[in-house]
């Protein structure tokens, strides 16, 4: 049996599922712009324990998306996972927020996914995966330009999604540039991943774990 509670907390979409061998088993999840993760994250997994019938002890592990994404919501998602984990004695599985984003879509043969995160002003958080989900590009934080993407974009189609496509959209005006809306990090797809690497047992060491930020949290001084 593999009983996982996958969290997904990198971006305004507070999600939460429980998955069993692969399978989707629940699913709860909030999207807005109120990143309310910290009064709702601790509802949903409690409200999915019960609607399943099932208690925190039946738990196996507990996965939670790494990054990068919104530093406070990172920072709740992982620490209310280490916490299951400390408090329950269960591995940590982390899992990259824009590979399960990556999962979202099916797409063809011989094409690209480039699931992107919105960061500031015209940057974004992204990775390069092909049709079967393989990473070819390391996670990159850039400055979306019209040449952004152009030695894929010359290869295939390109299906660019995530909430930092939007951004992209009216900038690259590559023929194979496909823009695909609605779609964000959930723990859905984290389903898939995050039981494939529970049977591998690769686990992350819970005292030591930290969120992938990628890059350093920015305070702004107050105009007032």
């Amino acid at each position: 049996m593999s009983l996982i509670l996958n969290i997904e907390t990198a971006t305004k979409n507070c999600s939460v599922s429980l998955s069993d061998h692969g399978k989707l088993v629940a699913l709860k999840e909030h999207n807005d712009d109120g990143y309310s993760h910290g009064e709702l994250l601790h509802i949903f997994i409690e409200e999915i324990l019960k609607s399943t019938q099932k208690s925190v002890h039946d738990i196996d592990a507990i996965a939670v998306s790494k990054g990068p994404g919104s530093y406070t919501g990172l920072r709740i998602g992982v620490s209310a996972a280490k916490g299951l984990c400390f408090s329950l004695d269960k591995p940590l599985i982390s899992i990259s927020t824009l590979a399960s984003l990556a999962n979202a879509i099916k797409v063809e043969q011989d094409t690209f996914i480039v699931p992107l995160l919105d960061a500031r002003r015209m940057e974004v958080y992204s990775a390069i995966y092909d049709h079967n989900y393989n990473q070819l590009r390391e996670i990159q934080a850039e400055i979306i330009d019209e040449n952004s993407f152009t030695a894929i974009l010359n290869k295939a189609k390109v299906y660019f999604l995530g909430d930092g496509a939007e951004k992209c959209k009216s900038i690259i005006n590559h023929k194979n540039a496909v823009f695909l809306d609605g779609y964000f990090p959930s723990a859905k797809q984290m389903v898939k991943l995050s039981n494939d690497k529970f049977k591998k047992n690769d686990i992350e060491d819970v005292a030591y774990f930290e969120p992938f930020y990628l890059k350093d949290f920015m305070i702004t001084k107050s105009k007032k």
